[in-house]
């Protein structure tokens, strides 16, 4: 990856130069993970900004022990989850539709099923509980290794296993359960 030389950088970098190659190369993927976490287009760009920020403060002391993209998405989970704790959230209740502002339907009939699908299987998935609405996100989104993901969460492979295992049949389950409930075929 084009990032591999912070690894051997302790000092003397143009850390504004390198924070536009990160921001430009990932900034879209901590912006999305944020609202993911968050489930709020304003709590995602906050928590999208606080991290570029945490990254340009503490670029020196990237290891290297991780991708530089496992690096930022822990960022961003940490970030997210102490904004989620904070006093101000518990108090406020944030209503915000996943879709807000989407256009127009599409004018073929197989974009227009492809969209609602995707709609309802995201919708299932922001339901879930955050510890499997993340694994979930982390695997299939952004495509980290079960060690990748472990590294993120500060977990053991084996609970990431688990839980990615519980997501999936819980999602599954859910679209069963929506299927039978119009009458629709069941979702493999």
């Amino acid at each position: 990856m084009q990032f591999d030389y912070l690894k051997h950088v302790t000092d003397g970098l143009d850390r504004d130069a390198v924070l536009n190659e990160l921001m430009a190369a990932f900034g879209r993927d901590v912006w999305n993970f944020a609202f993911f976490m968050t489930r709020s287009r304003e709590m995602a760009d906050d928590v999208a900004q606080d991290v570029f920020v945490k990254v340009y403060q503490q670029l020196y002391e990237f290891r290297g022990q991780s991708t530089i993209k496992t690096w930022l998405l822990a960022i961003t989970r940490n970030t997210a989850r102490d904004v989620l704790r904070s006093a101000w959230v518990r108090r406020v209740v944030l209503f915000d539709r996943l879709y807000p502002h989407a256009g127009t339907s599409p004018s073929a009939e197989r974009e227009s099923m492809d969209k609602l699908m995707a709609e309802e299987i995201w919708a299932v998935v922001l339901k879930l509980p955050r510890k499997l609405r993340e694994v979930l996100l982390m695997n299939s989104h952004y495509g980290l290794s079960m060690k990748e993901m472990a590294d993120v969460l500060q977990v053991s492979v084996g609970t990431v296993k688990s839980r990615l295992h519980r997501a999936r049949a819980a999602v599954n389950r859910r679209l069963a359960q929506e299927a039978s409930w119009t009458g629709e075929e069941e979702w493999t």
